[in-house]
């Protein structure tokens, strides 16, 4: 291969969930251009796809892959990036990495030592570290030159309180690092950033409530830009119920389950983690779409989508009692995005903390979907967790911080 001499540095980010391998291409500057983005998706289905969207015809496809596990989805992956990059063109991999553990707090390049804490961090969080530790070493070995930083989606938790980082269990425990971490780091630390872009410094460093709402769900309390609590615990199971995951169970349920079904740990885990939550409550499906179609007409849909709504507002009561007060709340994620029944569900009711909801803004999908009388300003705001890895990556280089970007969806 020829080596090429940057005009822009090209960072690439990856993002390896359970199921999937998100990636995205951004040209650094004074801001942050993304020039591509796409993925493996469906992996472990017989439908997997290799779908990319770009600024290049070449790199507008969707193809059908085969895919049964995440190694074959690495190689796949591995290949088409070494066909369409040339040696020198990529300057650095960023890679959303979710359980930093007790040690990591801040993005930094990958190293062997790295690789060898994250392998011992794996208990932490079995469904995807081990993962996304295979891409760091894939693309080691395809790529030896290339630096790599690990953005850990822990961070943004990292210094939570010791009230809201402390378990109530014998402090034995804690000497092996068994405390609250919470989950979606990242795109908490890129809502903060965004609404400072859109609202003020000052809206941004007030009392916030943000509420990432995705197939993964969580809430988190921010204060001063730092985040005072959050919903997920020492594992993303925690918290409010998600698409297959329960959230928040009486821990006696273990036990009780032990002795009357005979079910195992690795059974238990499977069950909250990837049969629970809407999925189990309704019994036909984890897509929150499917089951606001269906309500109407089955009594288990209905119920599934009144348990997320009920517990996603008590967690917002909870932080507002937390905060001393609320004075911005924002939805993002897939189903806060995209679901006016559902954030008016979750809204309704909570007058009492200065929150009301304009029908029409609301139905409209708006960025301030609030009335003009409510006191707590409400936002629908597109998370962009792709983003914050590219400017992660930028500060570990020394490349400097993009004031803006382009690729910022706002509404």
């Amino acid at each position: 291969m020829a080596t090429v001499k940057q005009a822009n540095p090209r960072i690439l980010t990856i993002n390896g969930g359970s199921s999937s391998i998100k990636m995205a291409l951004f040209e650094a500057g004074d801001s942050l251009r993304r020039t591509l983005e796409g993925g493996i998706e469906r992996i472990g289905q017989p439908e997997a796809k290799f779908v990319a969207k770009g600024s290049n015809q070449a790199d507008n496809f969707t193809r059908s892959v085969t895919a049964a596990n995440h190694s074959e989805a690495v190689g796949i992956l591995m290949d088409w990036i070494e066909e369409r990059f040339r040696r020198g063109e990529l300057t650095a991999v960023g890679h959303r990495v979710v359980h930093g553990g007790p040690k990591y707090s801040e993005p930094q390049r990958i190293t062997t030592e790295m690789v060898e804490e994250l392998h011992q961090l794996q208990p932490f969080d079995p469904d995807h570290l081990p993962e996304e530790i295979l891409l760091t070493e894939a693309f080691h070995h395809r790529f030896p030159d290339l630096v790599q930083v690990a953005c850990f989606d822990t961070a943004f938790h990292h210094e939570l309180p010791r009230v809201a980082q402390l378990l109530p269990i014998p402090r034995v425990y804690e000497a092996k690092g068994v405390r609250r971490y919470g989950f979606h780091g990242l795109s908490y630390a890129y809502l903060v950033e965004e609404l400072s872009r859109l609202a003020g410094p000052q809206a941004a460093r007030g009392r916030l409530i943000l509420a990432h709402l995705g197939n993964g769900a969580s809430l988190a309390a921010v204060y001063e830009g730092k985040s005072v609590d959050t919903s997920m615990g020492l594992t993303p199971t925690g918290g409010v119920p998600m698409s297959t995951r329960s959230g928040d169970l009486d821990p006696g349920l273990v036990w009780y389950l032990a002795r009357t079904e005979k079910i195992t740990a690795k059974k238990f885990n499977e069950m909250v983690n990837f049969q629970s939550g809407l999925l189990g409550v309704s019994e036909t499906s984890s897509d929150m779409r499917d089951l606001l179609d269906r309500e109407t007409r089955d009594v288990r849909a209905a119920e599934a989508v009144a348990v997320f709504c009920y517990q996603v507002k008590k967690w917002i009561g909870a932080f507002a009692a937390a905060l001393s007060g609320l004075d911005t709340l924002v939805f993002a994620g897939g189903i806060g995005e995209n679901s006016p029944k559902v954030r008016a569900r979750i809204c309704d009711g909570l007058g009492f903390l200065g929150i009301e909801l304009d029908e029409k803004r609301n139905a409209s999908n708006e960025g301030l979907i609030s009335t003009v009388a409510s006191r707590v300003p409400v936002r629908v705001m597109h998370t962009d967790e792709e983003w914050m890895i590219a400017k992660m990556v930028c500060g570990v280089l020394g490349l400097g911080a993009p004031k803006e970007s382009s690729s910022m969806k706002t509404r």
